[in-house]
């Protein structure tokens, strides 16, 4: 299908979209507007946890609508500071700011950072961050992206970034310095590669911050808010970070983001006047924050993730059974990598998986990504299954 719409003119092209016009969803469905179903097992890259079309979620955001959009940061309103509970409570850290984006939450996790450590009489400080890492596009996530090709274009950038080996705690070890602030990690790598940081990896990142009084900074954006099973996956370590990002699910379609941050940080970080944002924690989003914490208790959300994880699970490792080019199954929860042989591109598989009706993304080198509403029932994953080995058996 060909589109040529006007108004695209009109849009800076730095996305590579898909020639399909989405124009309403239900459920874990989304519809083109040539009213063809597709099952969504992307959800918007890990944001629409509910679902679309939600009644609940919709009603509580059509209702905030007609209160109040926005005071600023001026004034005090009731729902950012339910907001805050709920996400401080979720995430047993203390303080929460909230952004609008991924990407401005780890701008504000690097500006504490640099904070916490300045009023040590660190100036400058530096970061350690990941290979095969991704958070976010702006000129300070990027500088923590390993991926020169993001890179290149924009530098120089944030000096003072070093990039460890993922899941090896002897290249972080070497890498620290007395001017190191912060470590930072997604609890589950996402772009590049669906790569989960294993317990006594996460565990030793800890000690080793601990000892050194450096921070560490979870990137929980993308594999936050239930889809790993639990609130967030770094609890599967039985760990806590000193600052957390979230993003994406914690609106479910709404643009909000948050950095959480621990006591021992807030005391000695960010004061009146060190950070800020015009739109952040307005009475909309955060309406639709406490909506999202509400609707994920009362539908029991993470332990729907948990009883089906081992169905999709399964599925996946059957596929991997039934096609010598599915090589490798990666994941946790509902966050899931298939990573295919090279002699099959990932791109061509995906656009015929939406020939099939089902949208997919891709990550890493060559890799299937899944990343299912959290709402998704064993039936859902059953119609995967079949057109997934349907777009498959065409290679």
């Amino acid at each position: 299908m060909k589109m040529d719409y006007k108004e695209q003119s009109h849009i800076v092209p730095t996305y590579k979209r898909f020639d399909i016009v989405l124009e309403k969803g239900q459920g874990v469905y989304l519809f083109d507007d040539k009213a063809k179903k597709y099952l969504d097992f992307s959800s918007g890259i890990g944001v629409c946890a509910l679902g679309y079309n939600h009644a609940k979620f919709n009603a509580k955001i059509k209702a905030q609508v007609d209160k109040l959009l926005h005071t600023s940061n001026l004034y005090y309103n009731e729902n950012i500071a339910a907001a805050a509970k709920n996400l401080a409570k979720a995430s047993a850290l203390e303080r929460v700011f909230f952004t609008n984006s991924g990407t401005e939450s780890i701008e504000g996790a690097m500006k504490t950072a640099r904070k916490y450590a300045f009023n040590k009489g660190i100036k400058g400080g530096q970061f350690i961050a990941f290979k095969h890492s991704f958070h976010g596009r702006t000129l300070g996530a990027l500088s923590l992206t390993a991926n020169e090709k993001y890179q290149k274009p924009f530098k120089p950038l944030i000096s003072g970034v070093k990039f460890a080996k993922y899941n090896d705690i002897s290249s972080v070890e070497k890498l620290v310095n007395e001017k190191t602030c912060a470590i930072i990690l997604e609890s589950v790598q996402g772009e590049g590669g669906i790569n989960p940081a294993n317990k006594d990896f996460y565990k030793a990142l800890r000690k080793l911050c601990d000892e050194k009084d450096i921070l560490l900074i979870a990137d929980e954006i993308q594999c936050g808010m239930g889809r790993s099973g639990k609130f967030f996956a770094y609890e599967h370590a039985q760990i806590l970070p000193d600052i957390m990002t979230s993003a994406k699910a914690l609106g479910c379609g709404l643009s909000v983001g948050a950095f959480v941050i621990n006591q021992k940080v807030a005391s000695n970080s960010l004061e009146a006047g060190d950070h800020g944002s015009t739109y952040g924690g307005n009475p909309l989003v955060c309406a639709g924050v406490n909506a999202v914490f509400e609707i994920f208790k009362e539908e029991k959300i993470l332990e729907n993730v948990n009883k089906l994880t081992p169905y999709l699970e399964q599925s996946l490792d059957e596929l991997i059974k039934e096609f010598d080019f599915c090589k490798k199954r990666k994941g946790l929860g509902f966050m899931q990598g298939l990573s295919l042989d090279k002699s099959v591109k990932v791109a061509k598989v995906i656009q015929k998986c939406q020939e099939n009706a089902l949208l997919l993304i891709s990550c890493g080198e060559n890799d299937l990504r899944f990343l299912p509403p959290l709402i998704l029932q064993k039936e859902h994953i059953d119609e995967m299954s079949e057109k997934l080995r349907k777009t498959l058996k065409s290679f």
